[in-house]
């Protein structure tokens, strides 16, 4: 059976990446991104039956409703999945905090995404569809990183969010997990030098950074019918950190 899977941040890194195996699994991407990148235009000329896209600033939380569920999925398109990708970094020193930054990151990595579930879940519910839920984590949640404490706390409130999701929806089919991911070599950690990357990748068993693709096939796991028993969980794709 194709599915429909709305894939937010899907225009470049991993979202690029989860996209490109949704596909390769035979399903239809509904992408939403602040902007369409030549790279998933490319996706759409190949395929525009099955790509579709949405530019949307996630920032704007309380547009949600109306953006993505109002001009992009209708309730004529059932949802089989929802993969929550998209995120803000804002990499500092605690003792250096700024609110303004630290709140439009939660809008972002934490509301947005929160919002999206609500919507997906009504969705599945009136199709009565049993669908999956995924939200991309970090491994700086569960070990510390100088100056990612801020952004570590987002992925922690999504862990729990999704944990309780799992326990509340269960009966009605939909399962909800979190792909942890290690450090890749994406835009997101462009910023850090050599020595900052060389020094992350020590610390993991392969010695080396997280491959996009591997986060992405487990991602593509956890939509897929084996994994219909899988809920409530965090699965770990770090290259051997913890």
């Amino acid at each position: 059976m194709s599915k429909n899977i709305l894939i937010t941040g899907v225009s470049q890194g991993l979202g690029l990446s989860v996209a490109r195996a949704v596909l390769a699994a035979g399903w239809n991407i509904y992408g939403v991104s602040r902007r369409l990148s030549p790279e998933f235009a490319e996706l759409q000329r190949g395929l525009p039956g099955r790509v579709h896209f949405h530019a949307f600033d996630l920032g704007r939380v309380d547009a949600v409703k109306e953006e993505l569920f109002g001009k992009f999925l209708s309730f004529d398109v059932p949802l089989h999945g929802f993969v929550n990708n998209a995120a803000l970094a804002y990499d500092d020193l605690v003792s250096n905090l700024d609110a303004a930054r630290l709140r439009a990151m939660y809008d972002v990595n934490v509301f947005a995404p929160m919002m999206i579930t609500k919507h997906v879940i009504r969705h599945m519910l009136l199709k009565q569809v049993a669908g999956s839920l995924v939200h991309i984590s970090s491994i700086s949640a569960h070990t510390g990183y100088k100056g990612l404490a801020m952004y570590a706390s987002t992925k922690g409130a999504l862990e729990a969010f999704s944990k309780n999701t799992a326990r509340e929806w269960g009966e009605r089919g939909i399962r909800s997990n979190c792909v942890v991911a290690g450090f890749m070599e994406t835009a997101m950690s462009a910023t850090l030098t050599a020595e900052q990357r060389e020094k992350i990748f020590r610390r993991n068993a392969l010695k080396a950074a997280t491959r996009p693709e591997s986060v992405a096939a487990t991602v593509v796991y956890l939509l897929g019918d084996g994994a219909a028993s899988v809920t409530g969980q965090n699965l770990f794709v770090d290259a051997g950190t913890i």
